[in-house]
């Protein structure tokens, strides 16, 4: 971020600053944590431990490389939208349970900023299950390996990954936690590792995005065409890191959005252009099949 803003980064701390993520942990980690006066003590600190705990659950059903899968279900899409569709819940706790007018306006901005995009987002789903003919996210990775979804999907590819800046509340779209207005949003009143758990369970929702990405769009473990990788969960890493570099460099290049402008995009824009494709899709798999 630095070098995309021509400034100087953090370069203290190790070699270029290599250190100083471990350095930030190890500060978090030693800092006494903080109980608000005000606050609902067993929902304060259950909220943190939530959203990372989602975070991880996330994981269970994704496939990094042939064979390499937790638990290969048969619904692990229905599975992933389940977990998803439970984080908010971490971060709506937080915001009520801290008293704070800042965290409660950063829950609210949250919880609806959320619902809103995990529509289109669904209806995006939709569209690679039809091409798939499968709701296994091992079957769609295979079914990918003529061609990735992300070519013949081109147009939803790009909307996914914008409602998956908003759906993990990242830059441009990180209207919860808008230091301009709401100082820092839901978790204004959380120190220590509360804070810590409430960031690398956003950090750990970036990197689920980028890897059902990649399943869904980008061909997972698989190479192009018949070319087939030695270690397929060498080549499933590097896609992920490639998504992050995207999230990273969003951050860095983009302006935040207006409140009303992020509502109406997912509304007036995303939630109709999904739809429509997932129409344009279906029409186009039962032309196909009747063809044959």
């Amino acid at each position: 971020m630095g070098s995309i803003q021509r400034r100087r980064g953090p370069n203290a701390v190790g070699v270029y600053g290599r250190f100083t993520p471990l350095a930030d942990g190890r500060k978090l980690l030693l800092k006494e944590t903080i109980l608000p006066m005000a606050s609902n003590g067993s929902l304060f600190r259950l909220a943190p431990i939530l959203t990372f705990v989602l975070a991880l659950m996330g994981w269970v059903a994704i496939p990094r490389g042939e064979g390499y899968v937790y638990a290969d279900r048969s619904r692990g899409v229905i599975y992933r939208f389940a977990v998803s569709s439970l984080a908010v819940y971490g971060i709506r706790i937080a915001g009520w349970s801290s008293n704070s007018k800042y965290a409660f306006l950063g829950a609210l901005r949250s919880a609806a900023q959320m619902v809103s995009y995990e529509v289109s987002i669904g209806f995006i789903v939709v569209s690679v299950l039809m091409c798939a003919g499968s709701a296994n996210l091992t079957e769609i990775v295979r079914s990918q390996k003529e061609v990735w979804y992300a070519r013949p999907l081109f147009p939803i590819r790009r909307v996914f990954f914008v409602s998956a800046l908003a759906e993990t509340n990242r830059h441009p779209f990180d209207l919860p936690e808008a230091e301009a207005e709401l100082v820092s949003g839901y978790n204004v009143e959380y120190s220590a590792m509360g804070f810590a758990l409430f960031f690398l369970g956003e950090y750990g929702n970036m990197i689920l995005m980028s890897s059902m990405t990649t399943v869904r769009f980008r061909g997972g473990w698989l190479m192009f065409g018949p070319l087939e990788p030695r270690s397929g969960r060498r080549v499933f890493g590097t896609k992920v890191c490639l998504m992050l570099r995207r999230f990273v460099w969003a951050r860095a290049a983009y302006p935040r959005y207006r409140y009303d402008q992020l509502m109406r995009l997912g509304w007036k824009v995303f939630l109709p252009l999904s739809r429509g494709w997932r129409g344009l899709t279906s029409g186009i798999l039962i032309g196909i099949n009747g063809l044959v």
